[in-house]
């Protein structure tokens, strides 16, 4: 890593100094290399943070000390954390929910943060028990990982109050398991880094179905509208479309990329996710899907989230990502790739019939191929994008 950052830094003057975090001279050293601080203004920039690249090649969003300190605030407030919590951060540091939520979050809390170097299941649950942990952020598989660590050595885990989760679906037998076995609640969460990164998070007192299929309300002062992906139109209740952000939350731009900063952020300073979904009555948003991973089979629009959501529900499937393969006939067929509970082959025949059961005939998978994993991207992401390029280079086969 230290020489990659160096290769990093070669021919840039600005960069002040870098620390190795596994130094803890240089970590916790208390004099300082400058004598004159500089003025700073909240709203300047204070990081450039990379966006997942789930979709495609990462961009560099530009985000303020005003942008990251209050959403920092307003998530740790939803989450209940307070002066006595003890959170663990085991998610990459370079990445928002790791320095910006986690890190600020616990700051603006004035609690504990107890940092992790890697997430280990076995580790995490000792851990929990020896040091009273309260909360995390997590995505689906570190939970299944640590349920499963758990049958094989059981732990204390009574100080547990709250998990926060986004990022994948959340089967409902998760989250029963979740409540059971640790005896906290599970938050869903929907965000961005162009958001800074979080724009709605369910309360802790709703139901299972909310944390499965819906990522809440937006946080205080995040105004959220669903319109349409080609005319910008305000859709209705109920009705699918892009979701669109406007609030102190909002990225200054992409670091160098006005053409990107201009498709993104509209001259109503809308940020325009590229996600799909839907408000409910209550306010509630529900994600579908992102624009570019919406498959057009026939000229109908499906939205691989609703798929995902069914399949991750049948006791076989452990994770799974649907993906839209170009097809002659139909423009796009539906193409489910799935990792089993068990490491078993599929029983697509199965498979097949409970989809029938949950969806219309159309939405059923064409497609069904058997993963050991995913290609993921340094946050934990699917990269469908990927998914996609490998199985028309032959090495889904």
């Amino acid at each position: 890593m230290a020489e990659i950052a160096q290769l990093a830094i070669e021919g840039n003057e600005r960069i002040r100094e870098m620390v190795d975090m596994e130094d803890e001279a240089a970590l916790f050293r208390t004099e300082s290399k400058v004598t004159d601080l500089p003025a700073v203004k909240s709203t300047d920039p204070a990081q450039i943070q990379y966006t997942s690249g789930t979709t495609g090649f990462p961009k560099g969003a530009v985000l303020s000390h005003y942008n990251l300190v209050n959403n920092a605030r307003l998530f740790a407030a939803r989450k209940n954390v307070h002066q006595q919590s003890v959170w663990a951060n085991f998610m990459p540091m370079f990445h928002t929910a790791g320095c910006a939520t986690t890190a600020l979050g616990s700051l603006q809390a004035g609690c504990k943060m107890l940092m992790i170097k890697l997430f280990d299941a076995n580790s995490l649950a000792r851990l929990i028990e020896s040091e009273g942990i309260t909360t995390f952020f997590a995505v689906p598989t570190m939970l299944v990982g640590l349920l499963e660590a758990l049958e094989s050595e059981p732990h204390d885990m009574s100080t547990m109050e709250v998990i926060t989760t986004g990022g994948a679906p959340v089967a409902p037998e998760l989250v029963r398991k979740v409540r059971d076995r640790l005896g906290c609640s599970l938050q869903s969460a929907f965000g961005q880094t162009e958001a800074s990164p979080m724009i709605c998070l369910n309360h802790q007192d709703v139901t299972i179905d909310d944390i499965c299929f819906s990522a809440g309300q937006p946080l205080p002062h995040t105004s959220v509208s669903i319109r349409h992906p080609e005319t910008g139109v305000v859709l209705g209740v109920g009705e699918v479309g892009e979701i669109c952000a406007r609030g102190y939350n909002v990225m200054m731009g992409y670091h160098n990329n006005s053409d990107a900063t201009r498709a993104t952020i509209d001259e109503e300073n809308w940020l325009h996710t590229g996600d799909l979904g839907k408000l409910d009555e209550r306010g509630f948003i529900r994600v579908t899907g992102r624009v570019k991973d919406m498959i057009i089979r026939g000229g109908e629009n499906h939205f691989p989230a609703e798929i995902e959501n069914t399949l991750i529900e049948h006791p076989q499937v452990a994770e799974v990502a649907v993906v839209g393969i170009p097809d002659e006939r139909w423009g796009e067929v539906i193409a489910a790739f799935i990792r089993t509970e068990d490491g078993g082959l599929l029983d697509t025949d199965d498979l097949k019939a409970f989809c029938r059961q949950h969806l219309s005939p159309q939405k059923t998978p064409s497609i069904w191929r058997l993963v050991d994993d995913f290609p993921l991207t340094g946050s934990g992401k699917i990269q469908k994008f990927r998914i996609r390029e490998k199985y028309l280079a032959g090495h889904y086969d």
